[in-house]
């Protein structure tokens, strides 16, 4: 996994989507789509705003696919995740993408959705996976201990409490007893399945998470610590984000 400290959040964002959009359209030239999936939370904000001023992108070849959504939210929920991704990148892209595939949070029968899912991210290989790391080193929503061995693609997880409180922290709820306690979640393995990760993760908030991903045991009481073991994984952090690193490479 490679490391990179950038000045601040907004050159984080856009070291981050020069990499992603060189990767899209590398696999656009390569087999005439992209396969991508994207993650929605706030430490996205930079990266999917530097992301949509590329015009090279051509966003009619993007496969989208969704990372993760509270079960039982409707879409329209402020804290929806689809939410998020419409109002933030599918709304202002130039011409819409050729496909993508949400996650159903209200759909009425579980299984069936993330048989739904699976079905649709393994049609071919996703080429790049767009992702953050939460304040307890979770990956999309697998929180510790998180199952690094599962076969399946999508799963329904229960939310830790420090990840229910970040949701808290970042202002998409009102509560603790606001945020569901479970989500649906692309796994660990399919993740890791990707060709490319690129890793956008600001904020002090984040500093024990990524010190603990980066030089700390390759544990799932760590889950982002298995980004090490991908081939072509990139951690963008800010400052703050990498200042509790022992040798954090140069800015």
């Amino acid at each position: 996994m490679k490391t990179v400290v950038s000045p601040d959040k907004k050159s984080l964002g856009e070291a981050a989507a020069a990499e992603a959009a060189a990767k899209i359209c590398a696999a656009v030239a390569a087999r005439g789509e992209a396969r991508v999936v994207f993650a929605s939370a706030a430490s996205q904000f930079e990266f999917i705003e530097a992301l949509l001023a590329h015009a090279e992108i051509d966003w009619s070849k993007v496969r989208g696919f969704h990372l993760d959504e509270y079960v039982g939210l409707p879409a329209d929920h402020p804290a929806s995740f689809r939410r998020f991704l419409r109002e933030r990148l599918l709304a202002k892209l130039p011409c819409p993408p050729r496909s993508f595939t949400f996650v159903g949070g209200d759909a009425p029968d579980a299984a069936a959705e993330c048989a739904r899912l699976e079905a649709a991210v393994r049609e071919a290989p996703v080429d790049l996976a767009c992702i953050g790391i939460g304040e307890n080193g979770h990956v999309a929503f697998n929180d510790p201990p998180a199952d690094f061995e599962t076969k399946a693609a999508y799963a329904i997880v229960a939310l830790d409490e420090v990840c229910r409180r970040q949701q808290v922290g970042e202002g998409w709820y009102p509560s603790l007893d606001a945020v569901p306690t479970h989500a649906y979640s692309m796994t660990v393995p399919q993740i890791m399945a990707a060709r490319s990760i690129v890793c956008v993760v600001p904020d002090a908030r984040k500093a024990d998470a990524v010190a603990a991903a980066v030089e700390g045991p390759l544990t799932n009481l760590c889950p982002s610590s298995i980004l090490r073991n991908h081939p072509d994984c990139t951690l963008y952090l800010d400052p703050p984000a990498a200042s509790k690193l022992k040798s954090p490479p140069a800015p």
